[in-house]
């Protein structure tokens, strides 16, 4: 008989030790609203619901277990079951995750309005950053180069530019290409579908079509408006000098 009740109470206290609770819960935001399709997992036996519209949810567990709550877009948490939480609904708030954005580049093209294009493809940052990195380069004397013009094309100009009086100018027709040439970048010139070789023959060719720059020369100096100018200049010659190429 005792052996019997031994055995009876042994059973009662395996199945309390044993027994699963249900577990309610809610999940909302950190601006207090309810996310639905929340992942809720319990870790021990790995079983799965989902949070309803409402954000709600109901898993089978007991004190002690860990429970698991998954949502993309939002921060994996985990929290332990307690003996309250038999009791009462387990109140759960989810942060969202970081989300690194890719940069991206956004290439403008020129609109012809000098005030609009001057900022965008001009930045200020990049302007002082280039006088600065300019005022070491034009201590240095440029070398005179000499490039052999197309038949029909112009001749290039030689030497180191011109003086008028006693004038001496601080830049010549060398040094304003190389600062066209650093400034604008070559991408902007092979865009444009002219070689990277023919960079600077296509520069002299822009400069013998009529593009003033002796105040330029003079001072060694490109503002940006000279900038845009040399640009709508080119826009005005880069048809003329393909030309030659595509004609057969």
């Amino acid at each position: 008989m005792k052996l019997k009740l031994f055995f009876f109470f042994s059973f009662i206290f395996f199945i309390n030790i044993n027994a699963q609770d249900y577990i309610f819960g809610k999940i909302v935001s950190e601006d207090n609203a309810e996310i639905p399709d929340v992942t809720v997992i319990n870790i021990r036996t790995d079983e799965r619901v989902a949070t309803n519209r409402d954000g709600h949810f109901m898993i089978s567990g007991r004190a002690g277990d860990e429970l698991r709550f998954v949502k993309s877009g939002y921060e994996r948490t985990n929290q332990k079951v307690t003996k309250e939480n038999i009791s009462s609904p387990v109140n759960v708030t989810l942060i969202r995750a970081a989300a690194l954005i890719a940069e991206v580049e956004i290439k403008k093209g020129i609109t012809g309005d000098i005030t609009i294009d001057t900022k965008n493809l001009n930045p200020p940052k990049k302007v002082q950053k280039l006088k600065s990195d300019l005022a070491i380069y034009m201590s240095q004397k440029s070398d005179p180069i000499i490039l052999a013009a197309r038949p029909g094309e112009f001749v290039q100009p030689k030497g180191q530019g011109f003086s008028i009086g006693k004038v001496k100018n601080k830049w010549d027709d060398l040094d304003f290409m190389n600062y066209l040439t650093y400034a604008l970048g070559e991408k902007y010139f092979t865009d444009l579908n002219i070689d990277r070789s023919l960079i600077q023959h296509f520069i002299y060719y822009v400069f013998a079509g009529g593009f003033e720059r002796k105040n330029i020369l003079k001072y060694g100096f490109c503002s940006d408006a000279d900038l845009m100018r040399f640009q709508r200049a080119v826009l005005m010659r880069v048809s003329s000098y393909r030309a030659p190429q595509t004609q057969k």
